[in-house]
């Protein structure tokens, strides 16, 4: 089994599947495509059906898309438990897993990585707070406040325990940490979405990846 990601250094496509399948426990190596050079995404798009990663290669069939393969390892390692065993947090949590996947675009443009924002690491970079930004991060923490005050008793995760929306929500994270960003200031009164953003940083499989991008 093989993960072909984008650079440690600034993929956020690429980390939330490696977390999610390391948290699964499966076997797999990993194949690193340079898609910010002409000579790299020349060779991407012979192997990746939309020239974008991750992939992941299994017995001769290869999936895309973040998401799809976090549903993949779901399916293959129940055992692990990588979405919550209660039928309402499960929905819950694939909903707010979607919502990260395919929204908060204001968010990802003026509070990206690439170039010296870095995925990894502390940054010193100072946010472009437009006020759709603004409304991104005033969802991000309701969205951590109302799960984690639901269901944080179990564990330090968003659901308790460890799921893939915590997966998909690290790249966020990261963001804070990089831009700095207070998020007392986007209605986080009682410091449960910074205490959450911190449990994401300070967790084993990240601070791996972390560790090998800064190499």
């Amino acid at each position: 089994m093989e993960l072909t990601i984008g650079p440690r250094l600034y993929s956020t496509w690429s980390l939330r599947p490696w977390l999610v399948l390391k948290r699964a426990g499966a076997q797999f190596t990993t194949r690193d495509a340079r898609y910010d050079t002409p000579d790299g995404k020349a060779e991407l798009n012979l192997i990746s059906p939309t020239g974008l990663v991750p992939l992941l290669t299994v017995e001769g069939e290869t999936f895309w898309d973040s998401l799809a393969i976090a549903e993949w390892a779901a399916e293959t390692y129940p055992e692990a438990r990588l979405w919550p065993t209660d039928k309402t947090a499960r929905t819950y949590a694939r909903s707010v897993t979607a919502e990260m996947h395919s929204g908060f675009t204001p968010l990802r443009t003026h509070c990206g990585f690439g170039g010296e924002h870095l995925l990894v690491g502390k940054g010193t970079a100072v946010p472009n707070i437009t006020p759709e930004v603004e409304a991104n991060l005033r969802r991000l923490v309701t969205i951590f406040t109302q799960m984690r005050g639901r269901y944080g008793k179990s564990g330090p995760w968003l659901f308790g325990e460890w799921s893939i929306a915590d997966a998909f929500f690290t790249p966020v994270a990261s963001r804070v940490r990089h831009y700095q960003i207070d998020l007392a200031g986007y209605g986080d009164a009682d410091g449960i979405a910074a205490e959450y953003v911190a449990s994401l940083l300070g967790q084993p499989d990240f601070l791996e990846w972390e560790a090998v991008a800064l190499a």
